[in-house]
Protein backbone atom coordinates (compact mmCIF):
# COMPACT_ATOMS: atom_id res chain seq x y z
CA UNK A 1 0.00 0.00 0.00
CA UNK A 2 1.27 3.04 -0.92
CA UNK A 3 0.72 6.51 0.64
CA UNK A 4 0.14 9.93 -1.72
CA UNK A 5 0.88 13.28 -0.55
CA UNK A 6 -1.93 15.24 -1.14
CA UNK A 7 -1.02 18.23 -3.80
CA UNK A 8 -0.85 21.62 -3.21
CA UNK A 9 -3.84 23.44 -5.31
CA UNK A 10 -2.29 26.13 -7.01
CA UNK A 11 -3.26 30.29 -5.98
CA UNK A 12 -5.86 30.48 -9.24
CA UNK A 13 -7.41 27.15 -8.03
CA UNK A 14 -8.43 28.97 -4.21
CA UNK A 15 -11.15 30.20 -3.12
CA UNK A 16 -10.87 34.20 -2.82
CA UNK A 17 -9.02 33.94 -6.11
CA UNK A 18 -10.38 35.00 -9.89
CA UNK A 19 -11.20 32.02 -11.80
CA UNK A 20 -12.25 29.69 -8.88
CA UNK A 21 -15.13 27.57 -9.50
CA UNK A 22 -15.69 25.07 -6.98
CA UNK A 23 -16.76 21.42 -8.25
CA UNK A 24 -20.40 20.40 -8.20
CA UNK A 25 -21.46 16.77 -9.52
CA UNK A 26 -23.72 16.61 -12.48
CA UNK A 27 -26.32 14.23 -10.67
CA UNK A 28 -26.68 17.09 -8.09
CA UNK A 29 -30.07 19.48 -7.75
CA UNK A 30 -29.57 22.89 -6.57
CA UNK A 31 -32.46 24.55 -4.28
CA UNK A 32 -35.41 25.97 -5.45
CA UNK A 33 -35.12 29.88 -4.01
CA UNK A 34 -37.91 30.82 -1.93
CA UNK A 35 -39.98 33.39 -2.59
CA UNK A 36 -40.55 34.45 0.44
CA UNK A 37 -40.68 33.38 4.31
CA UNK A 38 -43.35 30.76 4.81
CA UNK A 39 -47.01 31.28 6.01
CA UNK A 40 -48.54 29.05 8.39
CA UNK A 41 -50.57 26.14 6.59
CA UNK A 42 -48.22 26.55 3.74
CA UNK A 43 -45.36 23.87 2.36
CA UNK A 44 -41.79 24.80 1.43
CA UNK A 45 -41.72 23.45 -2.31
CA UNK A 46 -40.90 19.71 -2.42
CA UNK A 47 -41.32 19.40 1.59
CA UNK A 48 -43.02 15.88 2.48
CA UNK A 49 -46.21 17.03 5.28
CA UNK A 50 -45.54 16.27 8.70
CA UNK A 51 -48.64 14.66 10.89
CA UNK A 52 -49.32 17.16 13.73
CA UNK A 53 -47.41 16.10 17.25
CA UNK A 54 -49.66 14.60 19.68
CA UNK A 55 -51.27 16.49 22.17
CA UNK A 56 -50.26 14.65 25.78
CA UNK A 57 -52.34 15.77 28.67
CA UNK A 58 -50.36 17.52 31.63
CA UNK A 59 -49.49 15.39 33.87
CA UNK A 60 -49.38 12.27 31.77
CA UNK A 61 -46.82 9.34 32.35
CA UNK A 62 -44.49 9.14 29.58
CA UNK A 63 -42.66 5.71 29.14
CA UNK A 64 -38.94 5.91 29.21
CA UNK A 65 -39.01 9.62 30.86
CA UNK A 66 -38.45 9.58 34.65
CA UNK A 67 -41.10 11.55 36.60
CA UNK A 68 -40.23 14.51 38.83
CA UNK A 69 -40.15 14.17 42.24
CA UNK A 70 -42.35 17.24 43.46
CA UNK A 71 -40.51 19.48 46.08
CA UNK A 72 -41.20 18.32 49.61
CA UNK A 73 -40.22 19.70 52.68
CA UNK A 74 -38.55 18.75 55.82
CA UNK A 75 -41.52 17.76 57.56
CA UNK A 76 -41.64 16.88 61.57
CA UNK A 77 -41.44 12.59 62.16
CA UNK A 78 -41.10 12.05 58.45
CA UNK A 79 -37.92 11.56 56.28
CA UNK A 80 -36.97 14.24 53.46
CA UNK A 81 -37.23 13.46 50.35
CA UNK A 82 -33.44 12.60 49.52
CA UNK A 83 -31.51 9.65 48.37
CA UNK A 84 -28.86 9.37 51.40
CA UNK A 85 -30.29 7.05 54.45
CA UNK A 86 -27.99 7.79 56.91
CA UNK A 87 -28.50 11.86 57.35
CA UNK A 88 -32.29 10.91 57.39
CA UNK A 89 -31.89 8.52 60.03
CA UNK A 90 -29.42 10.94 62.05
CA UNK A 91 -31.72 13.61 61.56
CA UNK A 92 -34.80 11.85 63.26
CA UNK A 93 -32.22 11.48 66.16
CA UNK A 94 -30.90 15.39 66.56
CA UNK A 95 -29.89 16.18 70.48
CA UNK A 96 -29.09 12.34 71.27
CA UNK A 97 -25.60 10.92 72.66
CA UNK A 98 -23.88 9.06 69.70
CA UNK A 99 -20.51 7.60 69.24
CA UNK A 100 -19.15 7.89 65.95
CA UNK A 101 -16.34 5.62 64.59
CA UNK A 102 -14.27 7.12 61.85
CA UNK A 103 -11.02 5.89 59.86
CA UNK A 104 -8.75 8.39 58.03
CA UNK A 105 -6.52 6.70 55.68
CA UNK A 106 -2.86 7.61 55.28
CA UNK A 107 -3.06 9.53 58.39
CA UNK A 108 0.47 8.99 59.76
CA UNK A 109 -0.26 10.43 63.68
CA UNK A 110 -3.67 8.19 63.74
CA UNK A 111 -5.98 6.07 61.71
CA UNK A 112 -8.85 5.76 63.61
CA UNK A 113 -10.43 7.86 65.81
CA UNK A 114 -13.73 7.91 68.25
CA UNK A 115 -15.52 10.81 68.56
CA UNK A 116 -18.46 11.00 71.07
CA UNK A 117 -20.78 13.65 71.20
CA UNK A 118 -24.21 15.07 70.96
CA UNK A 119 -25.50 15.03 67.26
CA UNK A 120 -26.86 18.58 66.10
CA UNK A 121 -27.30 18.23 62.32
CA UNK A 122 -26.31 16.06 59.54
CA UNK A 123 -26.00 16.71 55.49
CA UNK A 124 -25.78 14.14 52.94
CA UNK A 125 -21.70 14.53 53.78
CA UNK A 126 -21.33 15.70 56.93
CA UNK A 127 -22.56 15.01 60.79
CA UNK A 128 -21.70 17.99 63.29
CA UNK A 129 -21.72 16.94 67.10
CA UNK A 130 -21.26 18.93 70.55
CA UNK A 131 -19.60 16.91 72.99
CA UNK A 132 -20.95 18.13 76.54
CA UNK A 133 -18.38 18.01 78.42
CA UNK A 134 -15.60 20.30 77.02
CA UNK A 135 -18.29 22.28 74.37
CA UNK A 136 -16.15 21.77 71.27
CA UNK A 137 -18.20 21.09 68.23
CA UNK A 138 -16.76 18.70 65.59
CA UNK A 139 -17.66 18.62 61.88
CA UNK A 140 -17.29 15.15 60.70
CA UNK A 141 -17.01 14.15 57.16
CA UNK A 142 -19.42 11.01 55.89
CA UNK A 143 -16.84 10.30 53.91
CA UNK A 144 -14.80 8.52 56.87
CA UNK A 145 -17.69 7.11 58.96
CA UNK A 146 -17.22 3.53 59.67
CA UNK A 147 -20.39 3.42 62.00
CA UNK A 148 -22.35 4.97 65.16
CA UNK A 149 -23.65 3.54 67.82
CA UNK A 150 -26.34 4.97 70.16
CA UNK A 151 -26.57 4.68 74.21
CA UNK A 152 -30.37 5.22 73.92
CA UNK A 153 -33.53 3.83 71.25
CA UNK A 154 -33.41 5.17 68.08
CA UNK A 155 -36.11 7.25 66.46
CA UNK A 156 -36.21 5.66 62.83
CA UNK A 157 -38.93 5.11 59.42
CA UNK A 158 -38.59 2.34 57.35
CA UNK A 159 -38.62 3.40 53.61
CA UNK A 160 -41.80 1.14 53.36
CA UNK A 161 -44.05 2.79 56.39
CA UNK A 162 -45.01 5.96 57.08
CA UNK A 163 -44.38 8.23 60.72
CA UNK A 164 -41.54 7.62 63.14
CA UNK A 165 -41.27 4.28 65.08
CA UNK A 166 -38.83 4.30 68.27
CA UNK A 167 -36.33 1.28 68.27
Amino acid sequence: MFFRAPTRMSAVAQPGFPGYTPYTPAHAVSPAPLAGPAQPGTAFPGAVPQPPLPQIPAGSLIPGIPRPRPPVGDVPGLLPAEESYIENILRLNLGKMATIYMTFENNTQWNAKIFRGIIEAAGRDHIIISDPNTGTRYLLLMVNLDYITFDQPLNYTSPFQIGTVPR
